[in-house]
C-alpha cells in the first residue's frame, strides 16, 4: 500500500519526516512491549543520500529520544572504509550518531573491506537474524532518478533474489561499483517504509511509483507490494498532471 505525503520543498520534507520519526520511535521505546519484536526496542534501517542524511542531521537536535533502545541498520553500503566520504555509515555517524547517546553495539554496520563482498553480505544477514529476527519497525529509503533503492538498480540480477536478505553488488552503474545491499526480502520484513524523494530529476520515477506500474526497470515500484509505504515527496519531484 502506498500513501503519498506531498510537501513544498526538501526543508519541509525533512521537518515532517523528522517529527514523525520522533513520534513513531518514541512510542515504541516508551512501551515495554512496543515494536515488531514486542521488547520496547525499535529497529530502524537508515539511508544515505541528500534527504536521508539531512533527516539524520535534523534528528541530532531531537530531545527526549531514548537512543539506547534503538538499533540501527543500513539499507546498503559502498565497499569503502568507514572513514571514506562515500561510506553511508560514516556519513550517518557524522550527521547523527556521533552526537547522540546511542550504544556502539546498537549500530550495526556492514564493515566491508574486512572480507570478501559475499562474506560481508552473509555476515550482515547473520547480524540481522540475531538483532532483528522479526524484521524492522521502519526502513528509511531514498530513490535515485532511475528508480533505484538501496543498491538495487534497474534490471540488475539482485532484483531476482527471493530468499537472501543481503547480497553483494560488483557492478553498480553508480560509482563505486562494489557495494552490499539489502534485498526485496529484507525490505518486506519492514513494518513501514518511508521513501523520501526530492528533485525534478526524479519525477519520471515518481510517476511510475504513484501510477502503480511494477517493473524491474523501476525497482522502487515494487516496494508498496512488499510493505506499508509512505512517500514523502516534494512538489518538484511530482509527476506532471
Amino acid at each position: 500500500m502506498l500513501t503519498v505525503e506531498k510537501v513544498p520543498n526538501l526543508d519541509v520534507l525533512v521537518d515532517k519526516a523528522s517529527a514523525r520519526f520522533v513520534e513513531t520511535i518514541s512510542a515504541i521505546t516508551a512501551d515495554p512491549t512496543g515494536g515488531v519484536h514486542g521488547d520496547g526496542a525499535a529497529r530502524v534501517v537508515v539511508t544515505g543520500g541528500g534527504a536521508g542524511i539531512k533527516l539524520l542531521s535534523r534528528l541530532s537536535r531531537a530531545r527526549n529520544m531514548d537512543w539506547s533502545k534503538v538499533h540501527i541498520f543500513f539499507g546498503d553500503e559502498r565497499n569503502v572504509q568507514i572513514y571514506d566520504p562515500e561510506s553511508n555509515e560514516g556519513q550517518a555517524r557524522y550527521a547523527l550518531f556521533n552526537h547522540v547517546n546511542i550504544p556502539e553495539g546498537n549500530i550495526h554496520g556492514y564493515r566491508p573491506r574486512m572480507s570478501t563482498l559475499p562474506d560481508t553480505a552473509e555476515g550482515y544477514a547473520t547480524q540481522i537474524e540475531h538483532h532483528a529476527p522479526k524484521g524492522f519497525d521502519l526502513h528509511l529509503m531514498g530513490m535515485g532518478p532511475d528508480g533505484h533503492i538501496n543498491s538495487l538498480f534497474p534490471d540488475s540480477p539482485q532484483l531476482a533474489e527471493a530468499e537472501k536478505l543481503v547480497v553483494p553488488v560488483s557492478d553498480s552503474p553508480k560509482p563505486p561499483a562494489e557495494r552490499i545491499t539489502l534485498t526485496y526480502p529484507a525490505i518486506a520484513r519492514a513494518d513501514q517504509v518511508w521513501l523520501m524523494v526530492s528533485g525534478s530529476e526524479k519525477a519520471e520515477a515518481s510517476s511510475q511509483l504513484i501510477d502503480g506500474v511494477v517493473s524491474d526497470e523501476w525497482p522502487v515500484t515494487r516496494v508498496p507490494e512488499l510493505t506499508n509505504t509512505t512517500l514523502f515527496i516534494t512538489e518538484d519531484a511530482l509527476p506532471e498532471e
